[in-house]
């Protein structure tokens, strides 16, 4: 087509329009062939509404199964955010202990929520109301549950950060075994069960599930955040508080295993941030099915092989139920943290990459954690914090012992050498140079706050970065700082006595003679 512009005597050509043809998806279902789809998941995985049902419940029991972790009768702690992964986990759960459920679940089920509304600036009455809407749903369920808030990390005891060894599995006994012994015995037991369960519901509403903390808790936890610098510290540091609530909840209450809510999508993002946090060698332990670091409370998840496109179809097609609660990273720029700033750059590239979460995802299955020596007499050390093995133990010319010399070098060019810049006598000068202590007096710059010094050995990479970026180390939490201080006392007394122990070497050689 030819237009001529009148003023100008200009000749413009356009070529017609072009229109491009696009495949047009199959409107029915690929599994059942017959009915109409109402969802597609991926390209070209159209389901009606019936096999996507089937399909989901499918992936959660065949995930359950194909591990083989959690045994029958064992007491489960399903951990309940009340975001849509964590809802989606535990009308799972609800669903598979159903009597209509033709493969039905056979461990007991409890419920814990974490209230982290003190650290996320929410006031009382918002905090209220969301328990509340929370405690409702739990109600349904019929199942126990704990309403415990964060302002509780300050009342733990000690033993909460204690290593203790354990399985994954029951000694002495198969999962096969397991299995018919709980057939054998089902019948007999049932209604006592029930009755159990229901007892024990009914002790909890007379008791108050609510959670109790006292003001001075609530202005520690605030003091706590409020000395963390970066929001990358604050989401960390929530992290590792939050578990800590979870497993001392577990322990209390007999639970051997906690059921998390984390899909692949949420694990696809702590993948990729842990490696920049510098956890390499937690990947295993975050991201896994199965996390045993804390030897007699074995986490799981369950939910880690759907997207978070699969979980909201699942919630918004069979009516589950979910309370939006607002977080440290709500309505914060995608730079703020790298926690942020991960998922919105895998966020936005699976919307124009589909696999782009699949492929990070099966990256994670296949990571495994090393396996310390099997023959030492003592367990391997684990971090103060996220209880993993320490990840500091490493030769002198690897990139962390340079990390730290580099890290050392710059505190001394900062700090300076007070001895040439104040003279003995001088409103600067130090109690050194005025008692003359010497290089190795209290004041040389070689030297840095035993509290801060002693603390960072007993952490793990990772975590070293977020108490770096701490303006009061004392804030911490009392059970912290008690645990890390028997650890201290325990490797000084080592030392102290390590002249007079005998090496496994030549303990095995006086056997032999």
């Amino acid at each position: 087509m030819i237009v001529i512009l009148p003023s100008s005597g200009l000749r413009l050509r356009f070529s017609p329009l072009l229109h491009t043809h696009f495949s047009r998806v199959s409107k029915t279902c690929v599994k059942c062939k017959e009915n109409t789809a109402v969802l597609i998941i991926r390209v070209g995985d159209a389901f009606c509404r019936s096999c996507f049902k089937e399909y989901f419940v499918h992936k959660f029991r065949a995930m359950l199964g194909k591990n083989r972790v959690i045994f029958p009768g064992e007491k489960v702690l399903l951990a309940v955010s009340g975001g849509p992964a964590s809802s989606s986990m535990l009308a799972q759960v609800q669903e598979g202990l159903s009597r209509e459920a033709p493969k039905k679940l056979r461990f007991v089920p409890g419920i814990i929520y974490i209230d982290e509304g003190g650290v996320c600036g929410q006031t009382a009455e918002q905090r209220e109301k969301t328990t509340t809407q929370l405690e409702t749903i739990f109600k349904k369920t019929g199942f126990p549950y704990y309403m415990a808030s964060l302002e509780q990390v300050f009342g733990l005891p000690g033993s909460v950060l204690e290593p203790v060894s354990g399985s994954a599995q029951r000694p002495g006994c198969s999962y096969k075994a397991a299995v018919d012994q709980y057939i054998q015995q089902r019948e007999g037991k049932q209604k006592h069960e029930e009755a159990a369960v229901e007892e024990a519901q009914d002790a909890l509403t007379r008791l108050g599930v609510h959670s109790q903390h006292s003001p001075e808790h609530r202005v520690a936890l605030e003091r706590l955040f409020s000395s963390l610098k970066t929001l990358t510290a604050k989401e960390d540091m929530l992290q590792t508080l939050r578990q800590h609530l979870i497993l001392h909840t577990a322990r209390t209450n007999g639970y051997s295993k906690v059921m998390m809510g984390d899909s692949c999508t949420r694990l696809a993002i702590r993948l990729l941030t842990n490696i920049s946090l510098g956890r390499g060698a937690a990947l295993a332990a975050d991201t896994g099915f199965l996390d045993a670091r804390y030897g007699d409370v074995v986490v799981v998840r369950p939910m880690r092989d759907y997207s978070a496109k699969e979980i909201s179809f699942y919630n918004r097609l069979f009516g589950v139920q979910s309370v939006f609660i607002p977080g440290l990273d709500t309505k914060v720029p995608d730079k703020a943290s790298i926690q942020r700033l991960t998922e919105s750059f895998i966020i936005r590239l699976q919307a124009d990459f589909p696999s782009t979460v699949s492929t990070i995802y099966r990256t994670s299955e296949k990571l495994h954690t090393a396996s310390p020596p099997q023959n030492t007499a003592e367990p391997a050390a684990k971090c103060l914090l996220c209880l993993c093995a320490l990840d500091t133990k490493a030769e002198e010319a690897s990139a962390f012992r340079a990390t730290l010399l580099s890290e050392q070098l710059s505190m001394r060019k900062a700090q300076g050498d007070p001895a040439s810049s104040n003279p003995a006598g001088s409103p600067g000068s130090t109690c050194c140079q005025e008692q003359g202590c010497g290089a190795g007096g209290c004041c040389s710059t070689s030297r840095v706050p035993p509290q801060s010094t002693d603390l960072k050995s007993l952490l793990c990479y990772s975590c070293r970065l977020t108490i770096k970026d701490m303006a009061a180390v004392d804030s911490l939490p009392q059970y912290i700082v008690s645990e890390a201080e028997k650890r201290q006392r325990r490797a000084q007394m080592k030392e102290e006595i390590s002249e007079f122990l005998l090496d496994e070497d030549e303990d095995v050689e006086q056997q032999d003679c």
